[in-house]
């Protein structure tokens, strides 16, 4: 794939799902999921934007409304959309002008911003799963300073639905901390 960023959060995406298939009724920095439905609604967005860069199919159900379980099990939806995200960008043009988005107030973004935003999605929840089952967490200060201009180009426009209000930032925040304060999460959480 060309977009090595989305690599690395689909990566992780599938790993911490794979270590959380005993924990999907556990709560989650997303106060009114589980993780069963966190990774419900990452496996739903990367559904959602395979199919809007290319032709996959979006999801069977709404990513906002997630159900706590899937046929199959969530780790194998989890699975089967990194998949059909991995095999959808690997056909995206990185050379394009724009490509659309699957977030109504950001229809088109630069085709690096684009896969970040999808890279951002997948990462975080990662993060979400991760700290709520005890797994160690996947949002590196390497990976939080690659997603955070994918953030600064979408985030504002979506907080209140997607996102939370900032955290204020704290003296010695590395990246990883920075980004999940940005986003309105407490990097602290458990």
């Amino acid at each position: 794939m060309t977009f090595d960023v989305l690599t690395t959060a689909l990566d992780a995406l599938r790993g911490v799902a794979d270590g959380a298939t005993d924990r999907l009724g556990e709560p989650t920095p997303c106060s009114d999921w589980t993780v069963g439905q966190v990774l419900m609604h990452a496996a739903g967005d990367q559904h959602a934007w395979a199919a809007t860069v290319g032709s996959a199919s979006m999801p069977t159900y709404n990513p906002f409304d997630p159900p706590q379980d899937a046929d199959g099990g969530v780790a194998e939806a989890v699975r089967s959309a990194t998949d059909a995200a991995a095999q959808t960008w690997s056909a995206v043009d990185a050379g394009a002008d724009t490509l659309p988005t699957p977030l109504p107030p950001v229809p088109t973004l630069t085709p690096d911003l684009a896969a970040g935003a999808a890279a951002l999605d997948a990462a975080v929840h990662a993060w979400d799963v991760a700290v709520a089952t005890g797994q160690p967490s996947p949002l590196t200060d390497s990976l939080a300073a690659r997603l955070r201009p994918a953030a600064e180009a979408t985030v504002e426009s979506l907080r209140g639905f997607a996102y939370a209000q900032p955290l204020p930032a704290v003296d010695g925040d590395g990246d990883a901390a920075s980004l999940l304060r940005y986003l309105g999460r407490d990097p602290a959480w458990s």
